[in-house]
């Protein structure tokens, strides 16, 4: 039996997922959520630019909680940053999770400790009313930089620093809606504190998740997370794809999030952002990095090119991890709980056409990995083995 799944909004992330979940047969897309009055009762395959797909979109809430299912894939923008209110998300997780449907979101909550106990107590208790499961996953944070140095952490015989950097020149980035309205560039000083400080406090929220993880993974004890902010105003008016900065306005971004034992940064994520090159000449240059100081020293670079399209992989990471979810005990499981994800039955060709192989759910079976849990043979099965977390 395929996994049930509702997709959660067809933005930019949205649809790469329901054209993924629409072309696996381990998967069955079941439901379709929209906010968008225009979208409601169109065909789910009709927004994701494929055939018609037999699932109609819809924007009632309520019908979605009551859909039978066993997974949301929740892909929309995040409310921290958008829409009226910034609590939208975590009512709609609880909500989910307490009908019995597995959540995978990819707006953050990747490492939801760092908001507290009260946030944790909601989310548990709904998965403990659902026997649900809560998962949160993306590129970066929710690969790049968490998971692939706690990966190459196995390597290390003693581990003195984790540096992750960032470094991004947006010029050619053609989005004035993300470079101007979220990320507050092109703004004076006065209106990006006032506009964009929810998207300040939802950035700052998602590396001190990472930071976090990555102490817990390595069985670290942090002091504190800190966090350092610059920010480079332009000197002349600059022309970049998303349209003009003008001169006065914010052109450069740069930030660190840093896990501090003893007074030592410890475990580092700096981020350089640019919109010309001109911008920062005092800043980091370069390329996305992954650095481990100890013995052994690792370092592995990125170049721009490193990924063809981000927003597919962070798309890819939600849709892929839905077995690994869909069998794993009921409460927040987060990348350091559940085993070593990995794309199961979707090697082909690109250049002809070839059967689809179900996945193989029965004990033994050679496409699980080895050391990972063999998937169950129905939704009815999967349900019931859940239990909450202690």
């Amino acid at each position: 039996m395929p996994y049930k799944v509702i997709q959660w909004a067809t933005g930019n992330v949205g649809r790469h997922a329901l054209r993924a979940v629409a072309e696996r047969p381990d998967l069955k897309l079941v439901g379709m959520f929209t906010y968008a009055d225009a979208k409601a009762g169109v065909d789910a395959g009709e927004l994701a630019g494929m055939e018609p797909l037999g699932v109609k979109a819809t924007n009632d809430f309520d019908a979605i909680v009551a859909l039978d299912a066993d997974v949301v894939l929740h892909t929309s923008l995040p409310s921290l940053v958008y829409g009226d209110d910034p609590t939208a998300d975590i009512d709609a997780f609880c909500a989910l999770l307490s009908s019995g449907k597995d959540v995978i979101t990819t707006v953050g909550y990747m490492y939801p400790k760092i908001y507290g106990a009260a946030l944790m107590k909601r989310l548990e208790e709904a998965c403990r009313r659902g026997g649900s499961t809560f998962h949160s996953t993306g590129l970066n944070p929710g690969w790049l930089g968490d998971v692939l140095p706690l990966t190459m952490s196995a390597l290390s015989r003693r581990i003195e620093r984790v540096y992750v950097r960032e470094i991004s020149n947006f010029q050619a980035y053609p989005s004035p809606e993300i470079m101007f309205d979220m990320m507050g560039f092109g703004k004076s000083p006065a209106q990006f504190k006032r506009d964009a400080e929810r998207y300040a406090f939802w950035l700052s929220g998602l590396f001190r998740e990472n930071v976090q993880m990555i102490a817990d993974g390595l069985g670290v004890k942090l002091d504190t997370i800190v966090e350092q902010t610059k920010r480079e105003l332009a000197k002349e008016d600059l022309e970049t794809a998303a349209g003009t900065v003008r001169k006065g306005t914010v052109a450069g971004q740069h930030w660190e999030w840093a896990g501090v034992v003893d007074g030592r940064k410890l475990i580092v994520h700096e981020t350089v952002w640019r919109m010309h090159d001109s911008v920062g000449a005092s800043w980091p240059r370069g390329q996305h990095s992954v650095t481990i100081e100890g013995e052994p020293r690792m370092h592995v670079e990125f170049d721009a090119q490193w990924i063809s399209d981000g927003l597919q992989g962070t798309a890819m990471h939600a849709v892929n991890a839905i077995p690994y979810v869909c069998e794993a005990p009921a409460g927040i499981r987060t990348l350091l709980d559940l085993p070593w994800l990995i794309a199961r039955g979707i090697t082909r060709p690109a250049e002809r056409p070839v059967a689809k192989v179900r996945v193989a759910r029965t004990p033994g079976a050679k496409s699980v990995p080895a050391g990972s849990k063999p998937l169950e043979s129905s939704a009815s099965t999967r349900r019931a083995k859940k239990t909450p977390k202690p």
